[in-house]
């Protein structure tokens, strides 16, 4: 079973991408599990594990003109912000975890002067993460990154919107040398798939971003299989406060439309409120609808577009 993904520019179909379900997520949980009950990655020291993090993010900027073409066509981000900050901060939060493999460890604690405690951190095991689809790049990487990093393996959806990239950076991943089992993508829909890993009984832990009402579902169904660890990044209602003893209204305008634009205005810390005081409102809100419109939105490859069709 397949489902189609469409070009947002030319609404015509890129590729048609298999629909995983139930059976696939269990296909794909197992191979976790085996990994890292039984595999390399977890028993590797964080040395290595970090040494091969750093290959793919090698591989990342070695592919930058094609991974950042991928999520052009396939969601509508302009070319040249993927090229020079999507991909950039991808392969520099891989470097960042894989500086930090090999500097988690635990603590030893005097209890009294007889008796030492200590604590020692281990990979929680098999993780599940669900990806929404306005940013493809940056939530993939900022939570495989730390998952590597620890010693976990994973099973990652991506959004139904834009499942293209996630597929490319499995195979970056094996070429690197992450070995088999560690890195499963499933692509499919929230209800089947996503629902399928959050309710998983052998997954201990999920990440999720996006709205709060799916981050409830997933929280619910966490809690009513094995109480499994909870990450959610859900929608926020960012407010942009300007008081009138600002020097420049019209670098105001430019920031606030900024925030309200950037990415097409979906992300969670967009300034989806703004907030003027009285003594300089009427020129703020002047200035800012002459900026909205010469806004240009247009081709995501036109280097001169400021929005694409996302």
């Amino acid at each position: 079973k397949t489902f189609e993904t469409i070009d947002p520019r030319t609404r015509e179909v890129i590729a048609r991408i298999a629909e995983g379900d139930k059976e696939d997520v269990e296909l794909a949980v197992k191979a976790a599990r085996q990994a890292f009950d039984h595999g390399p990655w977890p028993r590797l020291p964080g040395s290595e594990r970090g040494r091969i993090m750093m290959k793919f993010a090698d591989l990342l900027e070695e592919n930058a003109e094609e991974l950042a073409a991928l999520d052009t066509i396939d969601c509508g981000k302009l070319f040249s912000v993927g090229k020079a900050m999507d991909i950039p901060y991808a392969a520099n939060t891989l470097r960042y975890y894989a500086g930090a493999a090999d500097k988690v460890h635990g603590e030893v604690l005097k209890m009294s002067r007889q008796l030492h405690g200590y604590t020692l951190l281990e990979p929680i095991g098999v993780v599940g993460h669900i990806i929404p689809w306005n940013h493809p790049i940056f939530m993939f990487f900022m939570k495989v990154s730390p998952t590597l990093a620890a010693g976990c393996t994973m099973v990652v959806k991506p959004a139904e919107q834009t499942p293209l990239s996630a597929l490319y950076y499995a195979y970056l991943a094996r070429l690197a040398g992450i070995p088999e089992g560690v890195l499963n993508v499933i692509t499919g829909f929230g209800p089947t798939a996503g629902a399928a890993i959050s309710s998983h009984m052998d997954i201990d832990a999920v990440s999720f971003t996006g709205s709060t009402e799916i981050g409830r579902k997933v929280m619910q169904a966490a809690a009513e299989s094995n109480l499994k660890v909870v990450s959610l990044e859900l929608g926020g209602k960012s407010p942009l406060i300007i008081f009138d003893d600002i020097a420049d209204v019209d670098m105001a305008a430019q920031l606030a439309i900024f925030g309200i634009m950037f990415n097409k205005g979906e992300a969670c810390v967009a300034s989806s409120r703004v907030y003027v005081q009285e003594g300089i409102y009427d020129e703020f809100v002047k200035k800012l609808v002459e900026k909205a419109k010469a806004w240009i939105v247009g081709d995501p490859f036109d280097p001169k577009t400021q929005q694409g069709p996302q």
